[in-house]
């Protein structure tokens, strides 16, 4: 997978946390925790929410270990930023987001995790771009536009 640095996980104890697609042809592990969860209301996650916020986990890029297959769809973010996002070309679960702005960190959609519960939201992001109909967990921060970085 290009852009990331990509290492096995050598800790037999504990197998790290993982996830894949839909329809299992990819899986991936993280030899590391999350550093910061959030929910992003920008345009471009609503059109992959369905309408929603997108739930985002974000991790160290060199933590990830990937099998499967991936394509890639290359956009410029509402933040300015250029943006990888990938997919699995079999089912069309989006997995992963990245940026040349932030290269060490990758963020994963938190429903593609094995255990979601591990993506607490910690903010909402981009809620200027939300619907009138969003609906907001009051307890959650709210940020307007893009946040401070997570890393």
């Amino acid at each position: 997978m290009r852009g990331y640095a990509m290492t096995q996980n050598t800790d037999s104890e504990s197998p790290g946390v993982t996830g894949g697609c839909l329809c299992r042809a990819v899986r991936y592990t993280f030899a590391a925790s999350p550093i910061v969860t959030r929910v992003c209301w920008c345009r471009v996650c609503q059109y992959i929410g369905a309408g929603s916020g997108t739930v985002n986990v974000c991790f160290p890029a060199a933590a990830m270990s990937v099998s499967g297959e991936l394509r890639e769809y290359h956009l410029v973010a509402d933040s300015g930023n250029p943006v990888q996002r990938r997919f699995c070309p079999i089912c069309g679960t989006h997995l992963f987001t990245g940026t040349s702005a932030r290269p060490h960190l990758v963020f994963v959609r938190a429903g593609t995790l094995d255990d979601p519960e591990l993506a607490r939201p910690a903010m909402n992001i981009w809620t200027s771009s939300a619907p009138s109909w969003a609906c907001f967990d009051e307890r959650i921060p709210r940020v307007e536009r893009q946040p401070p970085p997570a890393a």
